[in-house]
């Protein structure tokens, strides 16, 4: 049989072990199942106390020692309806409980939510920054356009800007670094004396991703969904883009 079913309702890998084992053996002494598993003798005990709790084993007494029997393992479907059981309950309680705690997690106040992102997932974050612009009503977002992090971000989204552009959605961008082209429904600044300036940064409703190299030199991304880290980035990048 599979073993991961008897983990599925409670079983740890101890207590499959030394159950299997009884159930071949028969009935045993603690030192006869701890050899037969290679576990200590305490450890064999504390499996043998919690099969015992959920009615699967019981013991008695032969010549001053304790010796340990299975129970038929259709106790096993009792055990189960017993879980299933706990579980109902649990799930009616928790249902109850849910608006209570809601309004705990709300008392918190505007929590950041931070989700990261791997070399692969980064076309995630451009098909966010439309459809989390398009959903807001806006019509532009900001970038810090890192020069060394162009070409990861876009590379297995080569058509962004045309969808960018097909959606109507401007952009400002300042290149922290030379390069860069203007495609249409956007601007373009420079930052002077911008070398080793490694994070690509853009700044859309409610939003913020960073995108820069981790120490195997791969592109990772972090987007932090926050009104208020989103308006003090905003607030920032304008404060530049009109001194630029």
């Amino acid at each position: 049989m599979d073993l991961n079913t008897l983990k599925k309702i409670g079983f740890s890998d101890k207590a499959v072990t030394v159950y299997l084992s009884l159930l071949k053996l028969g009935p045993s002494s603690v030192r006869v199942l701890a050899e037969s598993c290679s576990l200590n003798r305490g450890t064999t005990y504390d499996s043998l106390k919690w099969l015992e709790e959920q009615k699967l084993v019981s013991f008695y007494q032969k010549e001053s020692r304790q010796h340990f029997v299975a129970e038929p393992p259709s106790k096993l479907l009792a055990l189960l309806r017993e879980r299933e059981a706990d579980l109902s309950q649990a799930g009616r309680e928790l249902h109850r409980a849910v608006p209570e705690l809601e309004a705990l997690y709300n008392r918190g106040g505007n929590r950041p939510v931070a989700r990261y992102f791997s070399a692969a997932e980064l076309p995630e974050i451009l098909e966010d920054v439309l459809s989390t612009c398009e959903a807001n009503g806006e019509t532009g977002y900001r970038i810090y356009s890192a020069e060394r992090l162009r070409d990861h971000l876009y590379r297995d989204f080569s058509t962004f800007s045309d969808v960018r552009l097909a959606k109507g959605v401007g952009v400002k961008v300042i290149a922290l670094g030379e390069g860069g082209e203007l495609r249409g429904l956007d601007e373009r600044k420079w930052l002077p004396h911008s070398d080793n300036l490694d994070t690509y940064i853009i700044i859309y409703p409610g939003k913020t991703a960073y995108i820069s190299l981790n120490a195997q030199n791969d592109p990772v991304g972090v987007v932090i969904e926050n009104e208020g880290v989103c308006a003090t980035q905003t607030r920032i990048f304008d404060e530049l883009w009109n001194r630029l």
